[in-house]
């Protein structure tokens, strides 16, 4: 998986705030990160969902398009998981 900026930038606000406490827009970034987080976690495991169900009815072709919309999620390409 590539190693977005959002995740660079989560783990750069977490440290300053072992320091010290957050600036309001520093607050407000975070929660974007963690935003973004959150709707990749879901987009990966409704593809992991599909594909197990292109999988059990042996849809190869279906198989790998899910395949591809999984590696540009894991690269960070911007693309709306689902057929």
């Amino acid at each position: 998986m590539a190693f977005l900026p959002m995740y660079q930038r989560l783990a750069e606000l977490w440290t300053v705030k072992q320091q010290r406490q957050l600036t309001a827009d520093e607050k407000i970034e975070m929660d974007q990160c963690l935003k973004l987080n959150a709707k990749l976690c879901w987009d990966m495991a409704y593809l992991e969902n599909v594909s197990m169900m292109a999988s059990l009815t042996a849809d190869v072709e279906w198989q790998h398009e899910i395949c591809l919309e999984i590696e540009s999620l894991q690269l960070g390409q911007d693309k709306k998981p689902g057929r």
